[in-house]
């Protein structure tokens, strides 16, 4: 079988080869189709690099005008969607400068001078990744935004508390909802981390080895705002990691939308009752007229196994590559958009649904009351008030539980000479102390579910967010 080839050489590299590749290896070599997004990104690149040619007096003013005016134009057809993509051309690097060639001629070709693709790619590629990191820290805010709202319209709705999905002490609904703030505190910073180490410009970096023209580094770092230029060239062209780094803060991000997903779920089903899915997140089924169906929910689910799966392939890239540059680099980029748009996705989706869920607290209080979530509370009541050490006290709580079980009543409906029969040692009090609102108000500790500590806890998560 043979594999048919172009008589055309390449426009950008050609001048070494004769012919021009196999068609195979022209669509193999072709990134055009992903790479399409990086236009603002690889455009106001070269607009920094065009002004810093032309202040170094590397390219002259008339040239570096008809550039800057070209890429101008360039920049407003595809704003318009004016990219017509041609695998000869490889990327969009190329597609500017052979568009840029059509409108100003020759002139276009000097914009090339003292940078390489492989510095070019990076420099865009680390702009792309801070306005990405930009935009999640964004849908990071309305969604703590909607968590702190709800959180604070349900401050002392009770509901279990549970480990190992069995019910352990009873907590409030404005207390579980604020956990997920904090992960989304860590992410936000996580996020925040990686911005700050990718603010270094590789631009001028050229292939690997930086390059002999008079450039000035500074001046392009300074008009791209990066905190300034790359230390190493060879660094520069082959370094991923701030692609890592975004990866890694999405997927830790999207695995916890997926633990807060599953909870949405689970609490949707009928044995738990405790919310009601809107009709705007929610599905059908095409048999069961019954069916109300948390698909949104179950996709941000399984969104975050895909984006593990784009850490891992950029991870697996990366690990034996030598220096510098190698165009398995190129295949780190469809896994990094793949993995900003399903996390932009589900950070939307996560705060449509937290707003519109309408929770069940008379649901959620029935199932705190079940299981003898009180149990600690006695126990707590005998260390504070009798003197008995808590490990002696657990037991006794404990049988207690036992004696509520063998009545199959709750722990709470056990009367005073249920438990003095038990220990003598317990008063009356104890019974107020096993009451489910008296178990979450006395949870006062620091970042404990008291109503007032979760009230507490939203106005500071408020006032961080509001700090300059």
């Amino acid at each position: 079988m043979s594999i048919s080839r172009t008589g055309t050489s390449n426009p950008i590299w050609g001048g070494r080869f004769e012919g021009g590749p196999a068609a195979l290896m022209r669509a193999i070599n072709s990134s055009i189709a992903t790479d399409k997004r990086l236009w603002r990104h690889d455009i106001n690149a070269s607009l920094a690099h065009a002004g810093m040619l032309r202040q170094q007096g590397i390219i002259g003013s008339e040239d570096g005008e008809a550039i800057v005016q070209g890429l101008a134009q360039i920049m407003d057809e595809c704003a318009r969607g004016g990219i017509t993509e041609d695998d000869a051309l490889e990327d969009i690097h190329g597609h500017v400068e052979a568009r840029l060639g059509e409108l100003i001629g020759e002139a276009a070709g000097r914009l090339h001078t003292a940078r390489s693709r492989n510095d070019q790619v990076a420099t865009d590629l680390k702009l792309w990744v801070r306005w990405a990191i930009d935009s999640a820290l964004h849908d990071i805010a309305a969604l703590e935004t909607v968590i702190l709202d709800r959180a604070e319209e349900h401050a002392a709705t009770v509901m279990p508390g549970f480990t190992h999905l069995q019910s352990g002490q009873p907590v409030t609904l404005g207390h579980h909802l604020m956990a997920y703030r904090e992960m989304l505190g860590r992410d936000r910073s996580r996020f925040e981390d990686a911005r700050r180490r990718l603010n270094e410009c590789p631009l001028g970096a050229a292939a690997l080895a930086g390059t002999g023209f008079p450039i000035d580094r500074d001046f392009t770092a300074t008009a791209l705002h990066f905190d300034g230029p790359t230390a190493n060239s060879i660094d520069s062209v082959a370094d991923r990691d701030f692609i890592v780094d975004y990866l890694h803060a999405a997927t830790l991000c999207a695995n916890h939308l997926s633990r807060l997903a599953e909870e949405i779920i689970l609490w949707a089903s009928q044995p738990f009752s405790f919310i009601r899915l809107p009709d705007a997140w929610s599905t059908g089924s095409s048999i069961m007229p019954n069916k109300r169906n948390p698909d949104a929910a179950e996709l941000v689910r399984s969104h975050s196994g895909r984006i593990v799966g784009d850490l891992v392939a950029v991870l697996v890239l990366l690990k034996g590559l030598p220096l510098a540059y190698a165009k398995d680099l190129q295949d780190a980029t469809p896994p990094l958009f793949d993995a900003h748009d399903l996390l932009h996705m589900s950070l939307q989706a996560m705060a449509g649904m937290i707003a519109e869920i309408e929770f069940v607290p008379e649901k959620m209080r029935a199932a705190a009351a079940a299981g003898h979530a009180t149990a600690t509370d006695l126990a707590d009541w005998l260390v504070a008030h009798a003197n008995v050490p808590f490990r002696e006290a657990h037991h006794i709580a404990g049988r207690a539980v036992a004696a509520a079980e063998f009545q199959n009543v709750a722990l709470d409906q056990l009367d005073l000479a249920d438990l003095q029969a038990i220990d003598p040692r317990i008063g009356e009090g104890a019974l107020a102390a096993l009451q489910l609102d008296s178990s979450v108000a006395a949870r006062t500790s620091a970042g404990g579910t008291a109503p007032d500590r979760v009230r507490e806890a939203v106005r500071a998560a408020r006032a961080q967010r509001s700090k300059p």
